[in-house]
């Protein structure tokens, strides 16, 4: 309850959830909107948005619909961020607790390996990996929850670092409680509100690591992702921009929303903050 409050008494944090509630609201309502294919053709290619009430927001140079390529686009962009998101925790949350509770040459091993991926920026990892495995949208969602995992990873082995000699870790031992039930069920619960914090800034970043694919058309060519409309208007850039610009405000009201969505569960989270 006193979460849910100090969520609430966030002007930002009620900003960005009411943005983000309409952005899932589009990705719910795509197919009673529009039910045809969003990448099927619709009329004549490059009209204006308000020039024909058909397209409310025009069209792209094939003649497809835009508004309804935004509408379906929302529900792929949230898709890929959740899905990419829960990834990059799952792994990150195994890798740095195992590090951080037994510590020694575990620990050495596996932040060793967190810092060979840390090493090269991530974008340059997705580009190996989409050359590697494909360009699909399966395959691009994996890769970018694939070479998201270092931060939360090293979140996780700082909290973990923190906690696993408190007095209730310590009586955990003294009853014989095995390490796995210590680092799951006793530890583990205590250490995830930064890394839930933090899981915004990965749905954030996957969203528009996969923008910035489509835009180069590196990703899935046969879905109607925002990237993918961006990277087609880039071709009538300076004649007809709005194919461009229209996704990406969406892309950007997406990425504020979830952006201050975290800044709230941030601010709900930390007790220090919460007394002022």
């Amino acid at each position: 309850m006193r979460f849910l409050v100090a969520y609430l008494r966030s002007p930002p944090a009620m900003i960005g959830l009411v943005l983000l509630l309409v952005v899932i609201g589009m990705a719910l309502s795509a197919d009673w909107f529009y039910p045809r294919d969003p990448l099927s053709l619709a009329g004549r290619p490059l009209i204006w948005p308000g020039a024909n009430p058909r397209f409310l927001l025009g069209t792209d140079n094939s003649g497809r619909d835009i508004a309804a390529q935004i509408f379906h686009g929302a529900r792929v962009s949230l898709l890929i961020g959740v899905v990419a998101t829960s990834i990059a925790i799952a792994l990150g949350i195994v890798i740095g607790a195992l590090a951080g509770y037994h510590g020694g040459w575990v620990d050495d091993v596996l932040m060793r390996v967190t810092e060979a991926f840390q090493t090269l920026p991530n974008f340059l990892l997705l580009l190996v990996f989409v050359a590697v495995f494909g360009s699909d949208i399966v395959t691009v969602t994996i890769a970018i929850g694939a070479v998201s995992w270092p931060a939360p990873a090293r979140l996780t082995r700082a909290e973990f670092l923190t906690l696993r000699n408190r007095e209730f870790v310590q009586a955990c031992r003294t009853i014989g409680m095995g390490d796995g039930r210590i680092i799951f069920r006793e530890i583990l619960p205590n250490a995830l509100p930064p890394v839930i914090v933090y899981a915004s800034v990965i749905m954030a970043v996957a969203i528009l690591l996969e923008s910035a694919l489509a835009f180069l058309r590196l990703s899935d060519p046969n879905v109607a992702s925002w990237g993918n409309l961006i990277g087609l208007g880039r071709d009538v850039l300076r004649v007809q921009w709005y194919v461009s610009a229209i996704p990406g405000v969406a892309i950007l009201v997406t990425v504020l929303a979830v952006s201050l969505v975290g800044q709230g569960l941030n601010d709900a989270l930390n007790p220090r903050l919460r007394k002022r």
